[in-house]
């Protein structure tokens, strides 16, 4: 039977009906929205707290009766049957604990801010990243979140050679955490007269949104220039007549934003800037518990590849996982659940394989 950390569960259930009580009490705003966010984290898991204990309970009991010698043959039958479907139950609910019990990424309840480049492959990779971005922003869409474009910089034959976006919701990190990596595809360009086959790549990156709190970016560490908008670093821009850089300088990221607003400009560069500097104190710390890194699928390098879209023969596949889809047209309507449940799945198990090797 799965062995489970009491202590833990305790502290969980202590801390889920202390939560319910203040909310009760009517806190101020600010406090009751800090309370409820901090209650829905925990309802699920108390929640089977409270049924684990329910039905543990229940098994006592029907220990107990089995012990009592006058108890007749079909009653002591009936009690074994409801005995053997308790424990079943039971056995249910230490697995899903185990999983919910597992450490989680702080980061996992935030807004993201994806980023999606085209690579290799010219103009057919333009249009593969602005494919893959109509895909995410359909996920996005089943999932109840929000997508605002940040910034782009289209492709001469469409699509983009650079889109960024905001991802607002719950839990959009935990789902699209893994999606970072080079993504392939192998497909016939419109373009292609002879009818061959072009391999080409786009990148993407999913970065935890940051809040003030995060990350601290003092006045004197930033550069903030501003330009016409046909001098942005390149960018792709008909509708602005300006732009802000902004420039991080102790680390050296810089960010370029282009719209009508300047204000609009200063707001968005800064939640991408801080966005960046985020994820990077991420990988820094990652670097240092080697283990966690290891645990990653993958190895959270944006530079490796991590799927490959083949529409000739209407298949995806993640080669971190070895899962292989024959369902390539659904996947980019944004059907991404089973992608997401299975890269979700193995790390949970590679988690839990580390957790049993440390005991």
């Amino acid at each position: 039977m799965i062995e489970l950390p009491r202590d833990r569960m305790d502290q969980v259930l202590k801390r889920f009906e202390l939560i319910e009580t203040q909310m009760a009490a009517g806190p101020a705003a600010d406090e009751y929205v800090k309370l409820a966010s901090e209650y829905s984290e925990l309802q699920e898991i108390a929640g089977k707290i409270s049924e684990l204990k329910k039905a543990e309970a229940e098994q006592a009991d029907l220990k107990a009766m089995l012990e009592d010698k006058s108890l007749d043959k079909e009653m002591r039958e009936l009690v074994e049957a409801d005995g053997e479907e308790v424990e079943q139950r039971i056995e249910a609910l230490l697995a899903e604990l185990q999983i919910l019990l597992l450490p989680k990424d702080a980061a996992d309840e935030k807004s993201a801010i994806l980023e999606i480049r085209a690579g290799t492959g010219g103009d057919e990779a333009a249009i593969f990243a602005g494919d893959l971005f109509r895909m995410y922003d359909r996920y996005a869409s089943q999932q109840g979140w929000k997508v605002e474009v940040v910034s782009t910089s289209e492709g001469d034959a469409g699509g983009y050679k650079e889109i960024i976006a905001s991802v607002s919701g719950r839990g959009v990190f935990s789902k699209l955490k893994f999606e970072s990596g080079v993504h392939r595809v192998q497909r016939v360009p419109a373009t292609e007269a002879q009818g061959r086959i072009h391999t080409s790549a786009a990148t993407v990156a999913v970065l935890p949104e940051a809040e003030e709190v995060d990350v601290e970016i003092r006045a004197e560490d930033i550069r903030i220039d501003t330009m016409r908008a046909s001098g942005a670093g390149g960018q792709h821009v008909n509708t602005t007549d300006s732009a802000v850089r902004i420039t991080h300088l102790p680390t050296g990221i810089v960010v370029v934003q282009a719209e009508k607003s300047q204000h609009q400009n200063r707001a968005r560069a800064m939640q991408v800037l801080r966005a960046r500097l985020y994820d990077a104190q991420r990988q820094k710390a990652d670097e240092e518990r080697s283990e966690s890194r290891r645990l990653q699928v993958g190895s959270g390098d944006r530079s490796e590849r991590i799927r490959t879209y083949n529409f000739p023969q209407g298949r995806v596949t993640d080669h971190r996982i070895n899962l292989t889809l024959y369902k390539l047209d659904r996947v980019m309507e944004g059907e991404l659940d089973d992608l997401v449940n299975a890269l979700i799945s193995d790390h949970q198990t590679k988690l839990l394989a580390a957790q049993h090797g440390d005991n």
